[in-house]
């Protein structure tokens, strides 16, 4: 696959691309009931070889699908669950004392960290020294134990996840370690339709399962495809007016977002337009994905909070006054 699309031209590659993510999420949704949304920005976040954050009540299958994802694209996945007594070295790993020919050497044990796909659970529950450890992987694709540093396999791709319920003994992400991440996805509960399917998929005695879509060398030349998909000036200006006006001092907003966000935009918007197989970014594309920039990216004033107002509230007032 990975040969088809650097031999083809970019109209040709568009198209493919098109089809192979429509095999994608058929195949993902043979396990995954529902969470179109979710499972879409997931991917997007992947295909700009950004991070995500996701943010749900327990129980909402966001193990089953960041795992039933990496199946589907033939990555190596691991899960940290996040506590407050979770070390850096616990992610990182650390080295060990290993004899051989009566001699005693050290030699490094991996740990979870080095998995193509990473979903550290509860991230919050982490102490902020075992969040930072994160911090130089996510951003720099590497990790630094003793003197030593590893270079992670690329592709690399964290999805930390937040319980917005019990916020009790929790350590809330900082604002700059929040703007790492490329996403912050919100999942929802499954309608009504889509739990009847859950508990008949769920309680049948043979479990669905998922077969490999696209493999790892793909993945990268898609990570590069999507960079080369046009946007047109006028909706380039658009995504920056949108993060530029977050910035203005208001009711309702107390700090905006940084020029990583119209980064973000544009990138995400690109992976957008490209799951969809065309070779362009519409101004659809760039509202679609300012909710999941932004929303993590905003600070509300304490009347917004007041009001009980979202920033996802807020983003939607900003892409209505701005045409």
């Amino acid at each position: 696959m990975a040969s088809d699309l650097n031999s083809r031209d970019l109209s040709q590659a568009y198209r493919m691309a098109g089809d192979m993510f429509a095999s994608l999420f058929n195949e993902i949704g043979k396990v995954v009931v529902g969470q179109k949304e979710s499972v879409e920005q997931i991917i997007i976040a992947i295909l700009c070889n950004g991070h995500a954050l996701v943010e749900s009540n327990p129980g909402l299958g966001k193990t089953l699908t960041i795992s039933t994802i990496s199946k589907s694209m033939d990555l190596n996945f691991s899960r940290i669950q996040c506590t407050p007594d979770l070390m850096p070295s616990d992610i990182t790993g650390t080295h060990i004392i290993e004899e051989s020919n009566g001699h005693k050497e050290f030699k490094f044990e991996p740990g979870p960290i080095f998995a193509n796909i990473v979903l550290a659970d509860e991230i919050n529950r982490a102490s902020p020294k075992t969040q930072s450890a994160l911090l130089e992987a996510m951003q720099e694709k590497q990790i630094t134990v003793s003197n030593d540093t590893y270079i992670l396999e690329q592709p690399f791709f964290i999805l930390a996840t937040q319980n917005p319920i019990e916020m009790e003994g929790t350590f809330p992400l900082p604002e700059a370690q929040l703007d790492r991440f490329l996403l912050k996805i919100l999942v929802d509960y499954p309608s009504y339709e889509d739990e009847i399917e859950i508990v008949d998929r769920y309680t049948r005695s043979v479990m669905p399962s998922v077969n490999k879509v696209i493999n790892k060398n793909t993945l990268l030349d898609l990570q590069r495809l999507i960079r080369d998909v046009p946007v047109a000036d006028d909706i380039r200006n658009r995504a920056i007016k949108i993060v530029m006006s977050t910035r203005v001092r208001s009711e309702h907003i107390e700090y905006g977002a940084s020029p990583r966000a119209s980064i973000g935009i544009i990138l995400a918007a690109k992976a957008r337009a490209l799951i969809r197989g065309r070779n362009y970014v519409s101004a659809e594309d760039i509202d679609a994905m300012a909710y999941p920039v932004l929303r993590h990216r905003i600070v509300l004033t304490f009347e917004a909070e007041r009001k009980e107002m979202s920033t996802d509230h807020v983003i939607k007032n900003i892409l209505e006054k701005i045409k």
